[in-house]
């Protein structure tokens, strides 16, 4: 009966898992959507980079820490509903993206 319970716990925490590429649609508008354009003519093109560089910017965008090319407000706003959990996974898919 543990065991079976265990692995409902475990499917259901799967399907709540933060899923990059479904994340990533949010950003497609500006970004691309192989992340190969720069943001509304101002960012740098996104796609390929290390995932630690793109969790450490869009961690620093969601507290308004980063204002880069004067992006920060409207990625502040961009970041506010996404978890920490949702950065790893967005941040992991744009990693792949080339």
């Amino acid at each position: 009966m543990k065991k079976i319970a265990l692995g409902m716990i475990f499917a259901a925490a799967s399907l709540m898992a933060a899923d990059g590429a479904t994340l990533y649609k949010k950003c497609v508008a500006c970004h691309g959507v192989k992340a190969e354009k720069p943001a509304l003519g101002k960012s740098e093109v996104i796609a390929g980079w290390d995932k630690a560089k793109l969790v450490e910017e869009l961690k620093a965008y969601k507290a308004g820490t980063l204002n880069k090319n004067g992006m920060g407000a409207m990625m502040k706003g961009q970041m506010a509903s996404f978890s920490d959990a949702d950065i790893e996974a967005v941040a992991e898919y744009i990693s792949t993206l080339k």
